[in-house]
C-alpha cells in the first residue's frame, strides 16, 4: 500500500512564520529593556506560553472573563512588541515606560498562568426541570346502581307449601328466620318455578328437622 505523499500545510507553515517574527520582535524588545542573555530568550517564550494557555482555556471550558482577560494581556504583549519594533520607539534609549514594563512582566505572567491553570470556571447552575404538571383528574365513573332486589311475594303470592304432617308440637320460629325462608322460598321459585319442599329448605337454612317444618308451616 502505498503511503500518501506529503502535503505542506499553507496555514501550519503561515503560523511558523508568524510565530518567529513575534518571538524576535519580542526578544529585541526585551534585550533593548536591558534582559540581556538568556532572559532575554525568555520573555517571548513566557508571552508565547500565556497566549496559548488563554486559548486553549477558551476552547475546552468555553468563553470566560479569566481566558480572555489573560489572551488579550498576552495579544498586546506580543503585538505591542512587533509594532515597538518596526521603528516607532527609539531602541537604543528606551523610554522608562518600556523598561518598567518588561521588569513587571515575569510576575504578571506567573500569576495568569496560575490562575488559568488551577482555578475552575463555574458554569451556570442549570434551571431546575418545570414541575411536571398535576394529571388531569380521573373522571367519575358512575357507579352502576346495584340492581334492586326483587320484591317479595306477599303471603298471598307466594306458592303454598305442603307440610309433613308434625309429628310434635312445632317448636317457636324467630321472625327474623321467617323472613330468610321466605326470601328463599321467593327465590327458589323464582329459578325453578315450583314451591321449596321442606327438605330443601332445611338444606339452604342448616336447621333441624323439626324446626324445618314449623318454618314451613309459617310459609304456608
Amino acid at each position: 500500500m502505498a503511503r500518501p505523499a506529503f502535503r505542506v500545510d499553507a496555514v501550519l507553515v503561515q503560523s511558523v512564520i508568524a510565530g518567529a517574527l513575534s518571538f524576535a520582535h519580542l526578544h529585541e524588545l526585551a534585550d533593548a529593556a536591558g534582559q540581556t542573555g538568556w532572559k532575554g530568550w525568555a520573555y517571548p517564550i513566557s508571552v508565547d506560553l500565556l497566549l496559548v494557555a488563554a486559548w486553549r482555556r477558551l476552547r475546552s471550558d468555553g468563553p470566560s472573563r479569566l481566558a480572555w482577560s489573560w489572551f488579550l494581556i498576552a495579544l498586546v504583549a506580543s503585538l505591542g512588541a512587533n509594532v515597538a519594533t518596526a521603528g516607532f520607539l527609539d531602541l537604543a534609549h528606551p523610554p522608562a515606560w518600556l523598561r518598567f514594563g518588561i521588569a513587571g512582566w515575569p510576575a504578571l505572567a506567573f500569576l495568569g498562568g496560575t490562575l488559568l491553570a488551577h482555578s475552575h470556571t463555574t458554569s451556570d447552575p442549570e434551571p431546575n426541570p418545570p414541575a411536571p404538571a398535576a394529571p388531569d383528574p380521573a373522571p367519575e365513573v358512575e357507579r352502576e346502581s346495584a340492581p334492586e332486589p326483587a320484591p317479595l311475594p306477599s303471603a298471598e303470592d307466594a306458592p303454598a307449601l305442603t307440610p309433613a304432617p308434625p309429628a310434635s308440637p312445632l317448636p317457636p320460629v324467630p321472625a327474623a328466620l321467617v323472613d330468610h325462608a321466605r326470601k328463599l322460598a321467593a327465590d327458589h321459585h323464582t329459578r325453578t318455578g315450583a314451591p321449596i319442599d321442606t327438605d330443601t329448605l332445611r338444606a339452604r337454612l342448616g336447621v333441624p328437622p323439626q324446626l324445618a317444618d314449623a318454618i314451613a308451616a309459617q310459609l304456608a
